[in-house]
């Protein structure tokens, strides 16, 4: 039945942007709830105006509701003033397309993009009616599976997610669905069994961790991880993570949001995967192998997008769309096509090594939305310990060409902390921003506008510096105040996070499953939307780690010995450990690898060089 729409109508009004709560969106599906046998809700654990540029929710809510007996509706985390006044009136999440309650659907499928999204999953599954703990759920509740890049790590929040879906969902969101039609009257145990026996299917109750005693932690304290074995003969060891190749089709039937988001645009995926290999880029070692979408089906997406939806903007997303091996002639293609509709293209972070004066002049044509580089370090020697070996000539060079053509504004990424780094490696980043300022101002004067914006590394699973810790604070805040001294004066402006977001968000990210009844008790104390700098409860955190008895630098500021056992380690990305090892010691040695394409590394994917996607090694297994 669908939740009191009287008291929605009454608190509606009470609160900010209730657009957000409504629903009734144009290119919505609303599907017969009495003749539809399976019902999914997907549950982005953040605000709407962020969940709606979500293409992962967008990609599965396609899919789902292209299967005959299979409706997917969505939900969004409310803001705290949506909250209390649901709390207050008694009204449970709910779905945006039908208003029913969560408890009334099947499986409710959360995407977690990030770690600083737990606490607000265990918020929408309490508004929601539902016990947090997945043991303490059973056949009369919805499975609650989940997805996206945290869940390659999922321990953290193993005791409250019934299952996740590790790797690529198109194909197996539809393979779940179909184990839970199967035994839709059997117990629980047993639907968490047929979901085990899924590739790419990690059902937490199923594996038993055992840790090593460590003395200088305190008595009756463990350490690190010893073992991690399954529990049923149907639980796979490691689960290997889920690839689709070729891409299916883009969704272009897309839900235009009834009010202004973070990214009001179309987004299509040019590419998937990358073949770099920075090593500090968990997205690009657990999304191998490259797989691209032909250019004219692009196109076609575009035409079929843009009447039914009315953007002007489409998003060429990748995690390096200048990588894309026909970018040039594909935003050419675009111009030439679209011309009229006054279409701007938006490309996220691009590489100076595989930008183009073709590639500029032709953005350059649109209503282009500006440029956006991610050199991540600022001196040659750092880029080739992170193996991003792109000449401080080569970026100045591009900066030029970009100004050149009409562009006064250009984002500069960079990280510190990261391993190797140096002084005068964070020194660099002031003067490579200043470097690329006089640049701009040769050709628009004080009108150039160079935005730096400096996140602290995060070490993070399945990457070559998963062994390495994160920075002190006190070294951060040092390195902080001196970007503030040198990145003053017009056409400069700085941005960083803060380093406690980085801290939790480094712990989070390394943890095992201990740090569940941490999630659990910030929760309790009033954490939530802790990647929202002032709704982020540090107090809360502090003390459920206090109550918990957990250090959080045992997790985030520890390095790793070569021979530990991962919480992680219980699934797989395709990227063999020894070969991760062995690229962080030429990290250390100031080796650079260069691009996957260019020869096989030994990395252990399957197929990363490309060609269908198949069960054999694309490398050597080694022995």
């Amino acid at each position: 039945m669908q939740i009191d729409l009287n008291k929605l109508e009454h608190i509606l009004p009470t609160v900010r942007k209730p657009g957000r709560y409504v629903g009734g969106e144009y290119n919505i599906i609303v599907n017969d709830w009495t003749v539809t046998p399976t019902r999914v809700c997907l549950a982005f654990p953040d605000i709407y105006d962020l969940g709606m540029s979500n293409l992962g929710i967008a990609i599965l809510y396609d899919v789902l509701n292209a299967l005959p007996d299979v409706l997917a509706e969505r939900t969004y985390a409310p803001w705290v003033d949506m909250i209390a006044a649901m709390r207050q009136a008694g009204i449970p999440l709910y779905s945006l397309e039908s208003k029913r309650p969560l408890t009334d659907f099947d499986i409710i499928g959360f995407s977690l993009p990030s770690e600083q999204l737990y606490t607000n999953m265990l918020e929408m599954l309490d508004l929601a009616g539902l016990p947090l703990r997945a043991r303490a759920r059973d056949e009369r509740h919805p499975l609650v599976v989940a997805g996206g890049h945290a869940a390659f790590n999922p321990e953290p929040v193993a005791n409250f997610v019934d299952a996740f879906v590790i790797g690529d969902g198109e194909e197996a969101v539809v393979e779940v669905v179909q184990a839970y039609q199967e035994t839709r009257e059997a117990s629980r145990d047993t639907q968490l069994r047929a979901l085990a026996q899924i590739p790419g299917i990690y059902v937490p109750r199923f594996y038993d961790v055992r840790y090593n005693a460590d003395p200088s932690v305190g008595s009756g304290r463990s350490g690190t991880v010893a073992t991690i074995e399954p529990n049923v003969p149907e639980a796979q060891l490691p689960v290997l993570k889920r690839v689709v190749s070729p891409l299916p089709p883009p969704p272009t039937h897309l839900v235009v949001p009834t009010v202004d988001v973070t990214h009001n645009r179309a987004a299509i995926e040019i590419q998937r995967g990358c073949t770099r290999g920075c090593r500090f880029c968990q997205a690009g070692m657990v999304v191998r192998p490259v797989r691209e979408r032909p250019v004219q089906e692009v196109l076609h997406a575009i035409a079929t997008i843009l009447p039914q939806t009315g953007f002007e903007e489409i998003g060429l997303l990748s995690l390096s769309p200048s990588d894309y091996s026909d970018i040039g002639t594909l935003v050419q293609a675009i111009g030439d096509r679209f011309g009229d509709a006054h279409l701007s293209i938006s490309l996220p972070a691009l590489r100076a090594d595989s930008f183009s004066v073709e590639l500029a002049e032709t953005i350059a044509q649109g209503r282009s939305t500006g440029f956006t580089f991610a050199p991540e370090a600022a001196t040659e020697r750092l880029r080739a310990v992170i193996n991003k070996p792109i000449s401080t000539n080569q970026m100045l060079d591009v900066a030029r060409e970009v100004f050149e053509r009409g562009s006064r504004t250009i984002k500069l990424y960079f990280m510190i902390g990261l391993p190797g780094e140096r002084m005068e490696d964070v020194q660099a980043v002031a003067d490579l921003a200043r470097a690329v300022r006089a640049e701009g101002r040769k050709v628009h004067g004080r009108r150039t506008q160079v935005n730096v914006s400096v996140n602290t590394f995060v070490p993070k699973p399945h990457t070559p510096f998963q062994w390495a810790r994160l920075e002190p604070l006190a070294s951060i805040q040092e390195k902080h105040a001196l970007l503030r001294r040198k990145l003053r004066g017009g056409g400069l402006k700085l941005h960083y996070n803060d380093p406690d977001e980085t801290t939790l968000e480094a712990t989070l990210a390394r943890g095992d499953r201990r740090l569940g009844a941490v999630v659990q008790r910030a929760w309790e104390l009033g954490a939530r939307f802790d990647a929202w700098g002032k709704q982020r409860n540090d107090h809360a955190w502090a003390q459920a780690f206090a109550e918990v008895g957990v250090e959080p630098d045992f997790y985030a500021r520890r390095e790793r010995p070569s021979h530990e056992i991962f919480p992680w380690e219980v699934v797989s990305t395709g990227v063999h450990k020894r070969f991760l090892l062995e690229d962080y010691q030429r990290s250390q040695r100031g080796e650079t690898l260069g691009d996957c394409r260019e020869g096989c590394h030994g990395c252990g994917i399957l197929n990363t060089c490309g060609g269908d996607w198949s069960e054999e090694w694309c490398c050597p297994e080694p022995t």
